[in-house]
């Protein structure tokens, strides 16, 4: 089996060789070229991969802080929202119970100036009739006087003498006791 093993091998050996010979691979050459290929691997990982993930992961951290700070500004503004409209319902309820206030003081403002009206007719009207009673009395008197002057008047032509002012007196006496009868 051994034997089997290792003419497998030389053979697998001469089949790589041959492989490597047709492509073209020196050795030394290969390694030197993979050599390179991993410290440009290492160089580009260390000083251009790294510090660009290094770049997108601040970015990423940035998104995510931003997300968050937006999330907390929508719940701010909800709840701005939401105190601005109970603002807004407080003052129109204040506003309603102001006009309703301002109705009822009107209201009685207006009827508070109606009695007061009432109150400044009624009062004219009791002017006006104790100025009337006044006028109808001095009337009452001037008409007496002119009445009894024009009997005294009438009474001497028909008597045909000069009255005394004692008979002027008795005669009109007479004459308004029997008119106002």
């Amino acid at each position: 089996m051994f034997t089997l093993l290792a003419l497998a091998a030389e053979s697998q050996d001469s089949v790589v060789s041959e492989l490597f010979g047709k492509f073209g691979v020196n050795w030394p050459y290969f390694i030197a070229s993979c050599v390179n290929f991993l410290v440009v691997v290492f160089v580009l990982k260390r000083y251009a991969f790294g510090p660009i993930q290094a770049m997108l992961e601040q970015r990423r951290e940035r998104i995510a802080e931003g997300e968050e700070k937006l999330k907390l500004i929508e719940q701010q503004l909800a709840e701005s929202e939401q105190t601005t409209a109970a603002a807004i319902a407080k003052a129109h309820a204040e506003a309603v119970r102001m006009i309703n206030d301002a109705k009822l003081g009107a209201a009685a403002f207006t009827e508070q100036k109606a009695q007061e009206a009432i109150a400044q007719a009624q009062q004219i009207l009791v002017k006006a009739d104790a100025a009337a009673k006044a006028d109808r009395e001095r009337l009452g008197l001037e008409l007496k006087r002119e009445f009894g002057r024009l009997v005294a008047a009438t009474t001497a032509q028909v008597a045909g003498k000069v009255l005394t002012p004692e008979d002027q007196r008795r005669l009109n006496e007479a004459a308004l006791t029997e008119v106002e009868a």
